[in-house]
């Protein structure tokens, strides 16, 4: 798929021929303005951006609504092509640009529906919201009608020119990352597709956290034979578009007072998501009247999603909730609009969608069904083409119920966030936070730190959602979603220090169900042992932790290697090694390189034994995501435990009712066999050496931008590769595939530090840099900062401000 990709990618209006006359030219592009004055239609007074040294802009205007149009205006100059492409993506409309190649994928974003759903939450938007975003989306209307013949280059290389923004696209924009955050979906499948393979006790086997005793319920009257791995499997390319990862991890901390230097809490947050260039993130600075807010923002969407103002300071993880659930639909075999519902037939909502297709004259026509559990994602032939003689088609119905289909009000949640200045207004501003549903740690200056989970997590009638359901007998339903008081959350608590890292935060007695897909709970053990064993915190102590790579189950998987018999020189190497490795998973390490390499192959080895050489599903339970927006699925990480548990016990059945004839029938056998293979790999890769296997050789990381899969815009637009450390259980994340665990893909994307004592002393970095364009000093400049765990500082006062600009833009009112 990756390969059609690119061949069609060069096609495109001949790229090669293109670049080759012209990459001077497009090197030497003229960049957007940051100093200068310029008069502006749509404002209603002056606005002042100054750029800081490191391209983050301190937007001051007069009101509210300038200030949106002038976030709207710098999102658009630094990054107008990645906006439109993602709205793009979102809406199903890639192939207008891309040509047949994006074509399923549009086909899947069509029958998904956020562009309906975003259309829809614009007529209910509350008026102070839709204001902001008529603001926003005239400021960034405003730039591309002053830059027609300056467009970024990637318009030019497309032969194409970005419609107007409206409304719809930010709200839009919001779904499809909160999409990216909510990978439920999938991993019901891929459970679905265990089950139908090993049986439902077996299966249950694989579940980390489950215990083996406990079998997963299958629902009556579901089999799951036909299961359509097509729907995982046909979207491959869209990480290459989009950077996603889906149920991505985060880490965040605060302490208060009491365990830092200055007496004052500091809050640290790095969010885990795929690395692409440019980056997902934007720093900006919004000051307006008493709006004074600063930190990382999403290009598309007005405000500040992760940062400080000048009371409080706020960071999120992902909540990692069940909020989607698949239905299998019974379709009427004599009337294929008509669907069961509690014993009658109910009219599915049929939406005639036309793909518009780059060189071709006639469009695609999807036709979307959608049921009262929302659409049917499979593929279905258009309702007036005959199925077959079952009534029903090749691949089972699949509908979808997801809480980002539903109405949102995410932008009221971020408007009030930005302007809270105490718990109190901070708590109550999260009551509108919904998807995707996050655990957000707070600050404030008067000493005060805290933890709530916020988000619509619906109450289901029946059971946990692990696998699909039946959606014709009614049993399966939502029934309303978990009350926001009801919600875990705390204040001020006894132990003086708060940590998120996508694991589990309540026991068993808590009365809802959030899920039963946390990730592993490595990464908040390590975070805690380290604060607690520091003695009064400060900003650097933070910024270590941050770039924490020890690896915990490491310590208890290195000694069986130690265990394992030394018959050659090679594996005496190996074991000399590893008995003083320090657990880090630097890159320069040669003990990373053994340990990570031994434990995909001894995994391997475990679940050939349950699933056979089948490939795909070993992958897929690996955690490797072939969906449609996403590199990870909610799988990842959750291996390493089971490893864990299974080593401990060495259970004799699970080797001796092997369904593998080649594999090994003890776990002693399995262990040799582990490192064997271990150091034929290193071997091969990095050569008889054993000095010379240092893990950054294997671990590596490219920023990539969409263009930049082309091979004569590589160089142009990517950055990398570059040697990484980490894995999914450090607290600094580099998580890579067991199908390719060389390509790391999830990694802290952006990291800030915030000193509730002073401000000024705020840390924060993202990669690959601020700028969207290539010829840009910001486009890579934080690179070397983030490879190393530096940050730089975030200016928050006018004086330091201005001491550090790099430009100074005035933008100015025009009369018509």
């Amino acid at each position: 798929m990756a390969s059609r990709w690119r061949k069609n990618l060069n096609k495109t209006g001949d790229l090669t021929s293109f670049v080759n006359g012209f990459y001077s030219l497009l090197t030497h592009r003229q960049l957007p303005p940051t100093s200068g004055t310029f008069q502006i239609v749509g404002l209603n007074e002056p606005v002042e951006i100054i750029t800081d040294q490191y391209g983050v802009p301190h937007i001051y205007a007069n009101n509210e609504d300038d200030l949106y149009f002038a976030q709207g205006y710098i999102h658009a100059q630094e990054r107008l092509w990645q906006m439109d492409l993602n709205r793009r993506l979102g809406s199903g409309r890639l192939s207008e640009i891309f040509g047949t190649v994006t074509l399923e994928v549009d086909r899947f974003c069509r029958r998904l529906g956020m562009h309906r759903a975003a259309a829809a939450d614009v007529s209910a938007l509350p008026e102070h919201d839709l204001l902001i975003l008529e603001a926003y989306a005239s400021g960034v209307n405003s730039f591309i009608e002053h830059n027609q013949h300056k467009l970024p280059v990637e318009f030019r290389l497309l032969n194409y020119r970005p419609e107007p923004w409206k409304p719809a696209d930010t709200l839009q924009w919001g779904k499809v990352q909160g999409w990216s955050l909510c990978g439920n979906w999938e991993t019901e499948l891929i459970r679905a597709r265990i089950i139908e393979k090993v049986g439902v006790e077996r299966a249950a086997q694989l579940e980390p956290g489950y215990d083996p005793q406990h079998p997963l319920i299958l629902p009556p009257g579901v089999a799951y034979q036909g299961i359509n791995l097509g729907l995982l499997e046909q979207y491959q390319q869209i990480q290459t578009l989009s950077g996603f990862s889906v149920m991505g991890g985060s880490n965040n901390w605060v302490v208060d007072g009491s365990m830092t230097k200055s007496g004052a809490p500091l809050l640290c947050n790095d969010p885990h998501l795929g690395q692409a260039a440019p980056s997902i993130w934007f720093e900006c600075h919004l000051i307006a009247g008493e709006l004074d807010v600063t930190g990382a923002t999403f290009p598309g969407a007005p405000g500040i999603i992760i940062g400080h103002n000048q009371h409080i300071a706020w960071g999120v993880t992902n909540a990692v909730s069940d909020v989607q659930d698949l239905y299998v639909e019974k379709f009427n075999p004599e009337n294929p609009r008509q669907y069961e519902f509690a014993g009658q037939w109910e009219e599915a909502e049929i939406i005639r969608e036309e793909i518009t297709i780059k060189g071709q004259d006639m469009p695609v026509v999807e036709e979307v069904r959608v049921t009262r559990h929302g659409p049917v994602i499979t593929h279905i032939p258009a309702v007036s083409q005959p199925q077959t003689t079952e009534g029903q088609t090749s691949e089972l119905p699949l509908a979808l119920r997801w809480t980002g289909l539903e109405h949102t009000t995410l932008l009221t949640a971020i408007r009030h966030l930005n302007r809270a200045s105490n718990w109190q207004e901070f708590h109550n501003a999260l009551r509108d936070w919904d998807t995707p549903p996050q655990n957000f740690v707070y600050a404030d200056r008067e000493g005060n730190i805290g933890y709530v989970m916020a988000g619509s997590i619906p109450v289901r009638a029946k059971g946990q959602a692990l696998i699909p359901v039946p959606g014709w007998n009614g049993e399966y339903e939502w029934t309303g979603k978990i009350p926001f008081e009801k919600l875990p959350q705390t204040y001020n608590p006894d132990q003086h220090f708060l940590v998120t890292a996508n694991h589990r935060v309540i026991d068993d007695n808590y009365p809802y169900y959030i899920t039963n897909e946390w990730l592993n709970g490595y990464r908040a053990q390590r975070i805690q042992q380290l604060l607690t064993s520091t003695e009064k915190i400060t900003v650097e102590d933070m910024a270590k932790i941050q770039y924490d790579q020890y690896c915990i189950p490491a310590t208890e998987i290195v000694p069986y290697i130690l265990q394992l018999e030394a018959n050659t020189a090679m594996k005496r190497a190996a074991q000399e090694i590893l008995q003083t490795w320090d657990y880090q998973l630097r890159p320069d390490s040669i003990g990373a390189s053994i340990y990570t390499t031994f434990a995909r192959k001894l995994e391997r080895l475990v679940l050939d034994a349950l699933l056979g050489e089948d490939e795909t599903l070993i992958q897929q339970y690996l955690g490797k995501s072939l969906s449609a927006l996403g590199t990870l699925n909610g799988y990842a990480g959750r291996n390493r435990p089971l490893l864990l548990r299974l080593l401990r016990e060495q259970p004799e059945s699970w080797f001796a009712n092997s369904v593998f004839p080649k594999g090994p029938n003890t776990w002693q056998v399995a262990l040799d066999r582990a490192f064997d293979a271990t150091l034929e790999e290193l071997r091969e890769k990095l050569g008889g050496n054993i000095l010379r296997w240092q893990y950054g050789a294997i671990h590596k990381m490219k920023y990539t931008h969409p263009l930049g899969t082309a091979k004569a815009l590589e160089t142009f637009f990517n950055r990398g590769p570059f040697a990484v450390g980490g894995d999914h259980d450090t607290v600094n994340v580099g998580s890579a595939t067991v199908a390719e665990p060389e390509n790391v893909l999830v990694v802290p994307s952006y990291r800030q530090i915030i000193d509730l004592d002073q401000l000024s002393q705020s840390r924060s970095i993202h990669a690959p840099g601020q700028s969207g364009h290539p010829g840009s000093k910001h486009y890579d400049d934080f690179i070397a900062l983030w490879r190393t765990g530096e940050t730089h500082p975030m200016y928050y006062h006018r004086k330091e401000i201005e001491e550090h600009a790099e430009g100074k833009l005035s933008l100015n009112p025009k009369k018509l």
